[in-house]
């Protein structure tokens, strides 16, 4: 929201980008993402209740080729994943590479 009103930024990472409260779909926290020209990656897994799969990629569909859309197979809004026991660091260290990619990729075309 802070680059949306204005504040300088060179990218954007969305880990688990909260698009509707669970089970409210009808309820968007989206306006402010689209008149934003930053680029952004949103990293999102396929079972987070905060964001529909289906709804969230016609939104960054609509942001349009300024960002960038990564599922994580299974996981919810923790990126936990069914079946799969690991800790934090784990999940964390499984979420740096699209992140270091994503960034580097901005760097490069500065």
């Amino acid at each position: 929201m802070a680059v949306a009103d204005g504040m300088e930024a060179s990218g954007l990472v969305y880990l688990g980008y909260p698009l509707h409260a669970p089970g409210k779909p009808e309820k968007l926290r989206d306006e402010h993402l689209y008149g934003i020209t930053t680029p952004m990656l949103f990293l999102q897994g396929t079972r987070d209740t905060f964001a529909t799969p289906g709804i969230l990629a016609d939104v960054v569909a609509r942001i349009g080729p300024n960002a960038v859309l990564q599922w994580v197979e299974g996981g919810d809004h923790s990126f936990a994943v069914a079946g799969k026991k690991r800790d934090a660091d784990e999940v964390g260290a499984s979420l740096a590479a699209p992140v270091a990619v994503f960034i580097a990729a901005q760097a490069s075309s500065r």
